[in-house]
């Protein structure tokens, strides 16, 4: 189908400040959109409140305003305007929130607008918790045990019928603001009475407790004619109870049968088809039980995500600017993909590398926050790393987050375990902070029980495994130094070992007793160079041609 012509005018919702839970990952995805929709020709309003954002210069949109992203403030923009349509999916959940309460008071049919991109029942369908709950039952998907509530009594009432622990979840938020476990009644009457307050429709879903499952997301593109592709497969390190904002992130999935991932994939599809997401991405989010299998859908947003930057810039296959595309009446074939020039966005994207994303925090600068990571995000960035094998990709990942690490331990920071025993150091790892990695990595190098670690940590035996191997090879390199190889030419093969698990210079120099330009100096003598790949979307199966 050709793009739409009966419409000329777009209006793009932005997502607002960078705050935690909602950061400069919508500011990709706008800019994106309204590069491409202006392009195809339509005439691109915007609103963000927040002139530092890139979408908001004057270059990306024929009609500026930044103003805060309110009902009273859009209506306002709408009536001078008069916009054919309006994309919400692309400006978080501040869009769409905005956007069910412009429905509300009408001002869509006042004002002769076209809701694009994801209709206001889809909106409804997976942001109210309720209503998510009813339409994944009706379509066959499993989902925890769940009541939803309007008040305290009717959440009290909920928890028990449920048993403890419970979790709450709040309608219409992001970042997982409100949510929270509760053990017991009294820590849920606190934490219940939260997530009512927080809840822009004070509800709330009383559920069935998954903590300690594993954790994955599919993003998920669709279209007109009901073409879906599966863009990115990712899976968290931490399990559940663990913020996916807060949690170190792998990408594709990588403990999962083939059997198990073809039919997640199938029931990510069929989400997005019982919500009524008509065209572009949304995520989709699932448990599994690490023992029985047993899988749940857990939510889904009908609109571009934090994870839908991760996936883009992972894969690269651009899902704002495609999702933009779709809304306007394009279909998944009809859109060539950028980086080959010839395979079309229809093409499912394989990996032939690992995408590791690493979140930072910044706790020095919110000493009222908790150091210890839950349900609500309190991460403040992140740090994207590629490389050829998870190994690699999570060393690279930690020391790009700029605090202070060269990698998985093996390096000054370490330091701090010297005085820490074993029992001190498992119950380290057992608590989620965001030094448990390191934890874990210090726990496998001295050899402690890998199943204890995984019990302990949450983290799959096949991730502790992968640490151990890190540590195994650390090792290795100490050897060399101490069998007095280092610097000779014999010492090639373990150099180039060390390489492939990420370790850098500056780690080989801490663990050699050297300084990092001295083992620069080896490696390029010893030829060791780093080498560059191209993330063309089809594992090479076509050549990239940028």
């Amino acid at each position: 189908m050709p793009r739409r012509d009966d419409i000329s005018s777009i209006l793009l919702i932005g997502s607002g400040p960078i705050i935690i839970g909602q950061a400069c990952e919508f500011d990709y995805s706008g800019t994106q959109a309204a590069k491409v929709l202006r392009n195809e020709g339509y005439r691109v309003i915007l609103v963000n409140s927040n002139p530092a954002t890139i979408m908001t210069d004057p270059e990306f949109a024929d009609a500026t305003y930044i103003e805060p992203i309110t009902a009273e403030v859009i209506e306002r923009i709408l009536d001078k305007e008069r916009p054919d349509a309006v994309l919400p999916t692309l400006g978080g959940q501040t869009a769409l929130n905005v956007t069910i309460e412009l429905a509300e008071r009408g001002a869509f049919e006042r004002y002769g607008c076209e809701l694009i991109g994801a209709g206001l029942d889809a909106i409804q369908r997976a942001e109210d918790r309720g209503l998510f709950k009813q339409t994944m039952e009706a379509a066959g998907l499993a989902v925890p045990a769940a009541h939803y509530a309007r008040n305290m009594q009717e959440a009290v009432h909920a928890a028990r019928e449920i048993g403890y622990p419970v979790m709450i979840r709040p309608s219409f938020i992001l970042g997982g603001g409100g949510t929270g476990l509760a053990f017991d009644e009294a820590d849920f009457i606190e934490k219940a009475r939260h997530g009512l307050d927080t809840s822009p429709v004070s509800e709330i879903l009383v559920e069935e407790s998954v903590l300690g499952w594993k954790e994955f997301e599919l993003e998920v593109m669709r279209d007109a004619d009901d073409n879906a592709v599966i863009v990115c497969s990712i899976e968290n390190l931490d399990a559940m109870g663990v913020h996916t904002g807060d949690s170190i992130t792998v990408a594709p999935v990588q403990t999962l049968s083939d059997r198990e991932y073809q039919e997640m994939r199938d029931e990510a599809i069929t989400c997005l088809r019982a919500i009524g997401v008509e065209t572009g991405g949304s995520n989709v989010q699932f448990a599994v039980h690490p023992e029985t299998g047993r899988r749940i859908v857990i939510e889904m947003n009908p609109r571009v995500s934090r994870s839908s930057a991760l996936a883009s810039k992972a894969t690269g296959f651009p899902i704002a600017k495609i999702a933009a595309l779709l809304a306007v009446g394009y279909r998944l074939p009809e859109i060539v993909n950028d980086i080959t020039g010839q395979t079309p966005a229809s093409f499912e994207p394989a990996l032939d590398y690992v995408v590791v994303k690493a979140p930072r925090f910044d706790f020095a600068k919110f000493p009222s926050a908790t150091a210890e990571l839950g349900t609500s995000m309190q991460s403040v960035g992140e740090a994207m790393a590629i490389g050829r094998t998870f190994s690699e990709a999570l060393q690279k990942a930690l020391r790009s987050l700029e605090i202070g690490r060269k990698g998985l331990n093996a390096d000054p920071g370490e330091a701090r375990y010297q005085q820490m025993d074993d029992e001190a150091l498992m119950a380290a790892v057992a608590t989620p902070t965001e030094r448990r990695i390191f934890h874990v990595g210090e726990a496998a190098r001295r050899g402690l029980d890998p199943a204890r670690i995984a019990a302990a940590s949450g983290y799959d035996p096949w991730f502790v495994d992968q640490i151990a191997e890190i540590t195994e090879v650390r090792v290795e390199i100490e050897r060399a130094q101490l069998m007095g190889v280092a610097g000779l030419p014999d010492v090639a093969p373990i150099m180039r070992e060390a390489k492939r698990y990420g370790f850098s210079d500056a780690q080989i120099a801490h663990l050699w007793n050297r300084r990092p330009d001295e083992i620069r100096d080896l490696r390029l003598s010893l030829d060791i160079r780093p080498t560059y790949k191209t993330v063309d979307t089809c594992a090479a199966e076509f050549e990239a041609t940028t």
